[in-house]
């Protein structure tokens, strides 16, 4: 900052002419070479620092306004150059201001004793009555909220996480506030305790009390009408507007937040969107969705769900109170009007329909449906495997990521099958073996959980795991060979080796971010005996075990094909991996079949009903075809064609390679 000097007398007069006072004349600042006839009607108490003041902005319709000071009373602020502040009902306490930025017509900008501005804010996520408490800071991460969250059981690590992060804070902590560089903080009621990030913009905004809104150039972040934040962290590229209501949450980068929706105690991470509902006490994933006025997410673990209208769960029964919480896994949906009383935990890319009393977990069964049946929970296992809307689903989410920050605070694993959900569906393959040997092959109906499994259902869940299973260990397999030429099986053997020792066993799925359990484990004892003892080091780990997954999946892939297939991968003839090669191929094609024949329910009569209104059949084909395109030109459809046709070819690529090694 360029140096700063004491009012002349000649300007002094000239300000005081210009209906301008200070407590004290002596305690303001300004630039050697400073223009003061941009400065009217203002009011100056405390230490204040003014910046010079030579740019013009042009607003909205094309008005021109100068930059400068009228009708404001500033009380300890500094402000940096080309500011325009205008309009001020009652003051500006305490504030630095960044260069460029505009505050027109707003109620009060304070900060009020020192503040740490949402940092190290308790959020009672799962358990609105506490023991689940998350403390928030700008740099959480969807994968530290779950390690504070759900790992009660190792309290040396909890405690060490949450005096991290009260480091941090206090660190941070300041009686004085920051408005950043190139804001815009229009028609605005009540700013009290906020750190306010570059390039925001708010705009007929309520209230905002004791927050940070982590803005940037890169990823603005907007607040518009009718807004009310407490307690709060508001991450970059995040949207809040229309009168949405966000008391003690924590924001995540991309979040698009309005229509009303309100939320409280909750952690909405990466990608989320909310419109019209409720949350309440609810750790939502990265994409969690829910955009219906009558929907209320409560006290549950989500990411990457399709919330429906009317979706709802409790947590309580009139007992002790809201104490019980529940856990739907990634990518699960739930349909119009469903329920689920909680404690309960469903499945991985499940689809819950109807009411659901029973408590069921059924995490180990993954790709299902739970329905309800005359007051029962029925589950279909695994045949979302051959949904069309669980592949679109796969397909979209990398395409709607919406982050443009150059940091990113959540590490998120889009892939559909993984070391996670393969070991899901090998866990069921066994459980559904189990009660079929236990109950009989002939049941109609088996019971798990405290759901009904139809015969039938149970039977076609063995065969779609186990195409799914096949799928993804060839696909692994396919991808450590491909591209190589090889002059032996020796060289083979070779490339199969694994290039890392992490990746065995258990998988977890840390709300977007999927890693081995026994590399997290470590990790975590690392931290609690204060090895690691930085926040940077534990987002630096998972950024790293992200970086890391293709790796450590082949590590798992690699002993999982040897147990599965019951061989030795290093000592493996060709044919034996052509047999593989040749399942694989199998598995694929007879799962986009499927996809196929279920994309085509889409396009029968019953699906037409509604179009060609005023017409017959050849009308209402017509007015359908118009609108939404014939079968064998839908992209879709398209792409599944053509993806039979490329792993036909790449298996065969690979076959042809091999068979060399045969002569």
């Amino acid at each position: 900052m360029a140096n700063k000097r004491n009012l002349l007398p000649e300007e002094i007069v000239t300000l005081q002419k210009q209906c301008c006072y200070a407590d004290d004349w002596r305690s303001i600042r300004v630039p050697e070479l400073f223009d003061i006839n941009h400065i009217h009607h203002v009011r100056f108490s405390g230490q204040i620092e003014l910046g010079v003041f030579r740019k013009e902005f042009e607003l909205p319709g094309g008005l021109k306004k100068h930059s400068g000071l009228r009708h404001v009373t500033l009380h300890n602020c500094t402000l940096g150059d080309d500011v325009l502040i205008e309009n001020v009902q009652n003051y500006i306490a305490n504030y630095r201001i960044g260069e460029s930025t505009i505050i027109q017509n707003i109620n009060v900008l304070l900060v009020e004793g020192k503040t740490s501005f949402g940092n190290n804010t308790q959020v009672s996520v799962l358990n609105e009555t506490g023991g689940r408490e998350v403390p928030v800071y700008n740099g959480l991460s969807a994968s530290l909220a779950y390690v504070i969250a759900l790992y009660r059981h190792h309290p040396a690590l909890i405690d060490r996480l949450c005096r991290l992060v009260a480091d941090y804070a206090e660190k941070g902590s300041s009686s004085t506030g920051v408005i950043g560089r190139e804001a815009r903080i229009i028609n605005t009621g009540t700013i009290h305790n906020v750190k306010v990030g570059d390039y925001t913009t708010i705009e007929n905004c309520t209230r905002l009390e004791n927050g940070s809104i982590n803005s940037n150039a890169v990823a603005p972040v907007y607040i518009g009408d009718s807004v009310i934040a407490q307690d709060f962290i508001i991450s970059s590229g995040a949207y809040i507007a229309d009168g949405a209501k966000i008391i003690r949450c924590f924001i995540g980068q991309a979040c698009h937040i309005t229509h009303g929706f309100s939320a409280h105690d909750s952690l909405l991470f990466s990608n989320c969107g909310f419109e019209n509902g409720e949350a309440c006490a609810i750790f939502a994933g990265p994409f969690t969705v829910s955009m219906h006025k009558s929907s209320l997410l409560i006290a549950g673990m989500f990411s990457f769900l399709n919330a429906g209208s009317g979706s709802n769960q409790s947590n309580h029964m009139y007992k002790l109170g809201p104490i019980h919480q529940g856990i739907v896994e990634r990518g699960s949906k739930t349909t119009s009007d469903s329920y689920i009383l909680w404690p309960a935990r469903v499945g991985a890319f499940s689809l819950v329909m109807g009411r659901h009393h029973h408590h069921s977990d059924t995490s180990d069964i993954p790709f299902s449906y739970l329905i309800e049946k005359n007051d029962e929970t029925y589950l279909v296992p695994g045949v979302n495997l051959r949904s069309v809307g669980t592949i679109r689903d796969a397909q979209k989410w990398p395409k709607r990521d919406k982050r443009k920050d150059n940091h990113l605070q959540d590490m998120i694993n889009y892939n559909l099958l993984s070391p996670y959900t393969i070991r899901k569906m090998m866990k069921a393959v066994c459980i559904l073996n189990s009660l079929q040997n236990l109950v009989g092959e002939t049941s109609d109906v088996y019971y798990y959980q405290n759901t009904r499994i139809q015969g039938r259902s149970l039977r076609n869940g063995i065969h779609l795991y186990t195409l799914a299973i096949n799928k993804f260990l060839g696909n692994s397999l396919i991808k450590r060979l491909e591209g190589d030429r090889f002059s032996s099986i020796a060289d083979v053997h070779q490339r199969l080796r694994p290039d890392k020792a992490d990746g065995s066993g258990e998988w977890v799925d840390m709300a977007g971010l999927i890693l081995p359990q026994q590399m997290l484990t470590r990790f975590l004892e690392k931290i609690a005996n204060g090895t690691v003892d930085t926040l940077d080091e534990i987002e630096q780990f998972f950024r790293q075990a992200h970086q890391d997954y293709y790796s450590l999946e082949w590590t798992w892939a690699y002993e999982t094909i040897e147990t599965y297939y019951d061989i030795n991968l290093q000592m493996v003839s060709a044919e034996k991996i052509i047999e593989l090669v040749r399942k694989w191929q199998h598995s694929v094609i007879t799962l986009d079949e499927l996809l196929y024949a279920d994309a085509k329910k889409e396009f029968s009569l019953t699906f037409m009903t509604g179009f060609g209104i005023d017409g017959a059949k050849k009308e209402k084909l017509g007015d359908f075809e118009g609108v939404r395109g014939d079968f064998e030109n839908n992209p879709f459809v398209s792409a599944v064609q053509e993806h039979i046709v490329k792993k036909r070819a790449l298996g065969d690529e690979l076959i042809c390679r091999l068979e060399t090694l045969l002569l």
